[in-house]
């Protein structure tokens, strides 16, 4: 569907936000969810699908009836902010549409106060929804014919897909779901079946549009501190937006004082924040008006900051997709896209199992504002029997008939998509092992315990 056939309010939207072209996932959602079709759709943050639900919606609202309509639920205040200050917009196309953000960090007797009138759309965290809807009963849920789940491994991940169960519950069964997510967890699926009706899936495979030109570079701290190695690496890059990655809220809020000391703009993302800290935050990172942003792991994941050029760790995580998830921040759109990792001796086996998994880190240190190159950290060889390897060199062997134009484009993107595909699967694996480790641990203390 292209921008100039969507329906008028749609077009109208489109034309607000300055879109030249639908996304992928957007051109496959929208229709189907303007037909009431329940849709499963898979894709990165980043891919469009916030716009792929709230654009049907609101050609779907009845702006006559006073009522809830269309609920969207987000796992995270930060996430529901976030689609709340995208649904703005709307209002602009229909002035007369209502919008309540419902989530933690509001005042509930404020909610309250603000429901005497019911909204059009909901947007919200599941507990405090789930609270407002079922306990207080001031929320009216059950008139709305169309259920979003956005980031659902998310809100299985986190525990929430209870509340959302409840919700759901009490909903009409003429109920539309359109759930959203990177992946689609095993854990999810019972849910899914219950509630969705003949569900039209909606993948987006990562493609040469999308698809990260991601260089990782491993930078020494030795006797430095993280922050002051940090300072060290911001004069010799130049950041359109800089994701600075901390290991705990303790760590990004001490980064973020220091960056602020040195004349740095900062933008904060963390546990540890007020929620008028949180709205102020959001609002910063949709204005674009800071080129740093300092977060923990789950405090960004989900959340879609525009024009990432550079990610730094501020040392490794504990887990191995955490890295997975801080790398995929950059690169995209076609654009490059570097990580650095600044790291100690105790990330060593880290270190080794991520170039297990494919990935090849340059060795740099930054010295007076020049990088310079060190010794590579470790040798990664290739086994010949490498199944992998041997995948590969079917492909690049592989006699052609007919020479096709781009022949060569489309044999790359088959190599990447098989290392893309190998490495995915090495990760999970290290993953389960990590688990295995730490459940077999957690059962000696115990029986240590026991034994005193």
């Amino acid at each position: 569907m292209e921008i100039n056939r969507l329906p008028k309010r749609s077009a109208a939207l489109a034309a607000l936000e300055g879109f030249h072209h639908l996304t992928p996932i957007q051109e496959q959602v929208i229709p189907l969810a303007l037909k009431g079709r329940d849709i499963i759709g898979i894709s990165d943050t980043g891919t469009g699908k916030t716009h792929a639900f709230l654009m049907p919606i609101l050609e779907m609202v009845d702006i006559d009836r006073q009522e809830v309509q269309a609920v969207i639920t987000a796992p995270t205040r930060e996430l529901a902010m976030q689609i709340y200050q995208r649904a703005e917009a709307l209002c602009r196309v229909e002035e007369q549409l209502v919008i309540r953000l419902i989530s933690g960090g509001i005042e509930k007797s404020r909610m309250n106060e603000q429901l005497k009138k019911q909204p059009h759309i909901v947007i919200g965290t599941p507990g405090r929804i789930r609270d407002l809807f079922l306990n207080d009963q001031t929320l009216r849920c059950d008139t709305a014919r169309i259920l979003v789940v956005d980031e659902a491994d998310m809100t299985l991940e986190f525990g929430f897909l209870e509340d959302v169960d409840q919700i759901a519950g009490r909903m009409g069964s003429d109920l539309q779901m359109m759930s959203f997510s990177a992946t689609i967890p095993n854990g999810l699926k019972p849910f899914l079946k219950k509630y969705m009706k003949q569900p039209q899936t909606v993948q987006i495979e990562s493609s040469e549009h999308f698809q990260p030109q991601i260089r990782h570079v491993l930078v020494p701290c030795r006797h430095m501190s993280y922050p002051q190695k940090l300072m060290e690496v911001l004069k010799g890059i130049q950041p359109y937006v800089c994701l600075i990655f901390a290991n705990t809220r303790l760590m990004a809020a001490q980064t973020a004082e220091a960056m602020r000391a040195e004349g740095y703009g900062v933008v904060e993302l963390h546990g540890d924040l007020t929620a008028r800290e949180r709205t102020r935050a959001l609002k910063e990172l949709q204005q674009q008006s800071k080129s740093y942003v300092v977060a923990t792991d789950i405090a960004a994941r989900g959340i879609d900051i525009e024009g990432i050029t550079h990610v730094i760790s501020l040392g490794f995580p504990k887990e191995l997709d955490f890295y997975i998830h801080r790398s995929g921040r950059t690169g995209r759109a076609g654009r490059d896209g570097v990580c650095y990792a600044l790291y100690r001796a105790e990330d060593d086996a880290m270190i080794r199992t991520l170039e297990k998994n494919g990935i090849h880190f340059e060795h740099q240190n930054i010295r007076g504002g020049q990088w310079v190159t060190l010794k590579e950290l470790h040798a990664v060889r290739v086994k010949k029997n490498d199944p992998l390897e041997q995948e590969i060199s079917k492909i690049v062997k592989k006699k052609k008939t007919k020479v096709k134009p781009n022949y060569k484009k489309k044999q790359k993107q088959q190599i990447e998509t098989l290392r893309r595909r190998a490495r995915r699967e090495m990760i999970r694996e290290d993953i389960r092992r990590q688990q295995k480790e730490r459940a077999k641990e957690k059962m000696r203390q115990q029986r240590e315990e026991e034994e005193r």
